[in-house]
């Protein structure tokens, strides 16, 4: 933005200066124009070129000397948020241009046409640098979008982007087979054999930027590498391989804060030949919004809440065992306080911060509810398979955080829950002979894993995901289609690096300490009862002469109205004789 105020108010007046000062900003010292601001842009094939849009005059970008192999082009325009405009003509049509933050054209040439030209536009209201670049193809590949019939476009090359809070969804036209200049079109749906557009297989491809990075120019190099067929298939991750058969829509887990680049290749097996799409992007994420924007992420509420049940979490995770009273409460807690967030998001429409209130309420009286049952009963099994199913959820949610759930079965929702929850179960019961050990384990993992929530609360992390992956697909019906591909960056390999230590640390001090001693405490209640009848018939005991609670508070409740009386004057009073 300053910037471009600079340029605004120094740009001279003079027309003879104008020219000579565009000129000069141009000039890259290699005899070629890099960056323009001016009315016309020279474009090379697969060479990005940078471009100051105005909403007033557009831009013409011209590219020449066409060879005679190539049979169409694909124009591409990208910018870093704000909406631009790509057309064939200086005044957009709606059947005729392109508007979006990666927008595209398809120019189908005609036979001895050596020029292509498009009109590019700010469509923001204000000034905004773009990035341009065409890449050609011959007669033998396939045209991305050239059987389109949902779109505005004749062929449209363009892929669409929606997102939400749980998953980001792209689609695109289906493609047609290529043909020579000057031939008529293959017809889209008149044949389904070999012969046809039916044959043609599309590759979905997804490329993370850098964690937490929403710099420009990082953005548009990445974009280079996600704009041919050959830098697509070395710097993307493949998420599925469609056929024509198949829905043109793919959806994928929404990583807030996140960029991430998807493109579309389209192959044709019998000749061996393929095309790609004009890539898209998105941070899942406003950048102009005054809330909740892609640079104040995370809200102050959630950070509290998980930097209280991270220090718990600590805590547990090096004493959980030795105060088992404290390690019952974190672990009902958080069994409680999950299956409640689900309900209460499920049932209701409540802002998200009185959710998260009484999913902390509902959580502390869960936890004090399972201690409440293991003081009064002492029942060591059924304490176990709380602890041990908290554990086991962790453990599944770790499984299906691997590639193996990204296997197409499990897109299918009573396959995957019942995988979920057979694993989920399995711990407890391998665990069933020695109680103690599984105590310290959930322990020790379940409470190291409650400090990373809170690291992700305050920097990005793909390790949180491992659980909040699940339970989007608790809340969110339409999310067990969606791939749950994640970045795997520095960053995360510092916080796994940081959760293993504490996790093994807590384990190994709790094992060592806990060498020797009982596995678990003498039955509280029991413990109870007999000190009970102790101070009862001891009467050297000073409880012993200590009034039951039901005397005490009744003779407490019987005082409560001389607090509201005056002090009636006992009578004359006479000093101490000295």
């Amino acid at each position: 933005l300053v910037g471009e105020m600079w340029f605004v108010y120094v740009f001279p007046t003079n027309a003879l200066l104008c020219s000579f000062f565009i000129f000069c900003l141009s000039w890259n010292g290699n005899g070629a124009i890099s960056d323009t601001s001016a009315a016309l842009l020279e474009l090379s094939l697969g060479e990005f070129k940078k471009v100051l849009l105005n909403t007033t005059v557009p831009t013409e970008a011209v590219l020449r000397d066409i060879g005679s192999s190539v049979s169409f082009l694909v124009f591409q325009l990208h910018t870093h948020h704000l909406n631009a405009t790509v057309s064939f003509n200086k005044i957009p049509s709606k059947d005729r241009s392109a508007t979006g933050v990666d927008a595209g054209l398809l120019s189908v040439l005609r036979p001895e046409q050596t020029v292509s030209t498009w009109y590019l536009q700010s469509t923001d209201g204000s000034p905004l640098w773009a990035s341009a670049v065409t890449i050609s193809y011959e007669e033998r590949d396939p045209i991305p979008g050239g059987c389109n019939l949902e779109f505005n476009l004749e062929i449209d090359p363009n892929i669409y982007l929606q997102y939400n809070l749980y998953e980001t969804t792209i689609k695109f036209a289906p493609a047609n087979l290529g043909y020579a200049r000057g031939s008529s079109p293959p017809l889209c749906d008149v044949k389904t054999g070999q012969d046809s557009r039916w044959r043609l297989q599309y590759d979905i491809y997804q490329h993370f930027l850098p964690e937490s990075d929403f710099g420009e120019t990082v953005l548009l190099s990445h974009l280079q590498e996600m704009s041919t067929v050959q830098l697509v298939e070395k710097n993307g991750i493949q998420l599925v391989r469609l056929t024509s058969n198949d829905m043109s829509t793919v959806s994928s887990s929404s990583i807030p804060g996140q960029g991430v680049i998807y493109n579309v290749i389209v192959r044709d097996p019998l000749l061996n030949t393929s095309a790609a799409y004009v890539p898209v992007h998105t941070y899942v994420c406003n950048f102009t919004s005054t809330m909740d924007n892609c640079f104040t992420l995370g809200r102050i509420s959630t950070k509290i809440f998980f930097t209280i049940i991270a220090v718990a979490g600590l805590f547990v995770c090096f004493f959980g065992h030795k105060f088992l009273k404290t390690g019952f409460f974190f672990m009902g807690f958080v069994f409680v306080s999950f299956l409640f967030f689900i309900l209460i998001t499920r049932v209701t429409s409540l802002n998200y911060d009185i959710r998260l209130v009484l999913t902390a309420v509902a959580g502390a009286a869960g936890g004090f509810l399972f201690v409440a049952y293991w003081w009064r009963f002492g029942c060591v099994i059924l304490c176990m398979v709380i602890v041990g199913l908290v554990l086991g959820f962790l453990v599944s949610s770790l499984v299906f955080f691997a590639p193996v759930g990204e296997f197409k079965i499990f897109h299918n929702d009573t396959v995957f829950w019942l995988t979920f929850t057979c694993i989920a179960m399995v711990v407890p019961l391998a665990f069933f002979a020695c109680p103690r050990f599984l105590n310290i384990l959930a322990c020790g993992i379940v409470g190291s894993y409650a400090v990373v929530l809170a690291i992700s609360s305050y920097f990005y992390t793909s390790l949180s995901y491992i659980t909040l992956n699940i339970l989007k697909r608790a809340l969110n019906t339409n999310f067990s289609s969606a791939y749950t591909n994640v970045p795997f960056q520095v960053h995360d390999i510092i916080i796994i690096i940081v959760w293993m230590i504490l996790a093994v640390s807590g384990i190994a001090v709790q094992t060592r300490r806990e060498r020797g001693q009982p596995p678990f405490p003498p039955h509280p209640y029991q413990e109870w009862k007999r000190e009970r009848a102790r101070r009862q018939t001891n009467i050297l005991d000073p409880s012993y002469h200590v009034p039951p609670f039901r005397e005490r508070l009744q003779n407490w409740l019987m005082q409560i109205p001389d607090f509201f009386q005056e002090k009636q004057p006992s009578g004359e009073r006479t000093p101490l004789l000295l």
